[in-house]
């Protein structure tokens, strides 16, 4: 067997909403739950965003504080990541969260065009962010949407606003950022091993459709997997997804089919240089 992949479940997100998948969990007790269903199937980081009881995306670090006692609870060693995206706040009210020091938050470094506005991160508030997370030992997972966010994260982590081994993940698949593409994901991962060294562990999450392609890029490849409702409500093109658990048990059959065991939560702990829970 290949070294133990890391399952991340991405459970929300700022857009999908009952609407478009009922199992799309909105309020804190849904998201636990969905969590820990999940986390029985295989997952071992839950990449989390609040809402609003509106359905609404929220920055609101009670939210999050209610959310991370609950996982901490029903999902005992499951490494919690705390998104500081710019769906779901502006300004410094993104890193509002960090103080509660999850063991983990997303940080994009750079900006790039999505389907409907441009995703800004100005260096200003990339730099707080980096700033805060070093401050309540929150380990980054760099969200790279483009080439140079890569090349970005190296130049931050030579200047010591990373602390550790950088985890990057590489996001494909959003309209107007970068598509899916083989050739582009075999350069990023080539990218990564040549700035960061060979071991260094990768991420990789492809959006809608893309999802289970770059599952399969990514075990194939040595990498960690990203899925969850966030970016993908469905099974296939005639069959919502039932659930995150559904999602992230089809990601674990990706594993033995390649012959990788699924991560536990120490396992991950220990790949990604996080304390023990």
């Amino acid at each position: 067997m290949g070294k133990p992949c890391i399952i991340c479940v991405a459970i929300t997100g700022s857009l999908p909403t009952k609407a478009n998948n009922p199992a799309v969990p909105i309020t804190v007790s849904e998201q636990v739950e969905s969590t820990h269903e999940a986390f029985e199937a295989g997952a071992t980081i839950c990449h989390a965003h609040v809402r609003n009881d509106d359905e609404t995306p929220s920055s609101d670090p009670e939210k999050f504080a209610r959310l991370k006692e609950g996982l901490e609870k029903h999902c005992p060693g499951m490494i919690i990541q705390f998104s500081t995206g710019g769906r779901s706040g502006a300004g410094k009210t993104r890193g509002g969260m960090l103080p509660l020091r999850p063991d983990m938050a997303s940080l994009s470094v750079g900006s790039n065009n999505f389907p409907t506005r441009v995703y800004e991160n100005p260096p200003d508030l990339v730099d707080w962010l980096a700033s805060e997370m070093r401050t309540y030992d929150v380990k980054p997972e760099i969200e790279a949407f483009d080439l140079s966010h890569i090349l970005k994260a190296k130049e931050m982590s030579d200047a010591g606003a990373l602390v550790g081994t950088p985890y990057v993940q590489f996001v494909m698949g959003v309209k107007n950022a970068m598509p899916a593409d083989r050739d582009v994901f075999d350069y990023y991962v080539k990218t990564v091993a040549r700035l960061f060294g060979p071991e260094t562990p990768w991420c990789a999450a492809g959006i809608g459709r893309h999802q289970l392609e770059l599952n399969h890029w990514a075990i194939n490849a040595g990498g960690h997997a990203r899925t969850g409702l966030e970016d993908n409500v469905r099974l296939d093109r005639n069959t919502l997804a039932p659930s995150n658990a559904a999602l992230v048990r089809r990601t674990a059959d990706l594993c033995a089919k390649y012959e990788r065991p699924v991560a536990t939560p120490s396992e991950a702990r220990d790949i990604l240089g996080l304390k023990a829970a």
